[in-house]
């Protein structure tokens, strides 16, 4: 299925999420956000998806927020803009929210908005050549909402270096700094891209969704508290299908 903004795959399990415009390096309009959303929840609710990879068309991976779009919405009231704002927030939202594995798969830029998308994701696969930044502020803008996943990413100091300098990182220092899960070199990118995706796809459903969960439900928690958390985790899990498959079919082999 496909529309003009995000073409959407599913193969073996992976659910692929093209950004469409190479024309404009696939900057974000208010109708890819629209597109974007619709492709989660399409994901959500189909059982086929095991992992969801969102990669950008042409050249690079995404190059932030459509500039034309963001100038227009110079003459609205703050409270239309705060609104379509938000409307680009519930994709990180519904990222998180997602009870399967999310994947960025960047090659070229991964620039502001863009970069927001890809460490919005739970796992970011970065082609050795890639580049991210948020140079935001050289255009009088502001990451705002990309902030509350960047401070949790790298932390305090480390993000506003980023943010109040705009200056791009290499795919190895992006890595470096927490932003980035892989560097996958450049001959066998699409290859190793593929074997990590098709492995994370093999495992459990039950199991990732619980990890997913919880990872994200530990920020904030006291280290009593995210130990309670995952006794209730590992409880759950126990009850699984996928767990006493598994595990029965682990105890025949020996």
């Amino acid at each position: 299925m496909s529309t003009d903004r995000v073409v959407s795959e599913l193969q073996d399990g992976v659910l692929w999420l093209t950004l469409n415009r190479p024309d404009k390096r696939n900057a974000i309009d208010s109708v890819m956000v629209e597109a974007l959303l619709e492709a989660l929840e399409r994901a959500d609710l189909d059982q086929d998806v095991r992992v969801v990879a969102i990669r950008g068309e042409g050249k690079d991976f995404c190059a932030g927020m459509d500039l034309a779009e963001l100038l227009e919405s110079a003459d609205r009231s703050p409270g239309v803009n705060e609104r379509d704002a938000a409307r680009f927030g519930e994709v990180f939202i519904r990222i998180r929210a997602l009870p399967k594995p999310v994947a960025a798969v960047v090659h070229g830029k991964a620039l502001a908005g863009g970069c927001g998308l890809a460490s919005a994701c739970d796992l970011v696969l970065a082609h050795a050549e890639a580049r991210f930044g948020y140079p935001e502020v050289r255009r009088g803008f502001v990451p705002a909402m990309v902030m509350a996943i960047l401070r949790r990413a790298v932390g305090e100091k480390v993000a506003f270096d980023l943010v109040g300098t705009g200056r791009m990182l290499t795919a190895a220092e992006a890595k470096q700094i927490g932003l980035v899960s892989r560097v996958l070199p450049a001959e066998l990118f699409e290859e190793d891209v593929g074997a990590v995706l098709s492995m994370i796809a093999a495992g459990s459903a039950s199991a990732l969704a619980l990890i997913k969960r919880q990872l994200y439900e530990i920020e904030g928690l006291s280290f009593s508290d995210a130990i309670a958390l995952g006794a209730k985790v590992n409880a759950t899990a126990r009850s699984t299908p996928d767990f006493a498959r598994a595990v029965s079919q682990f105890l025949d082999k020996k």
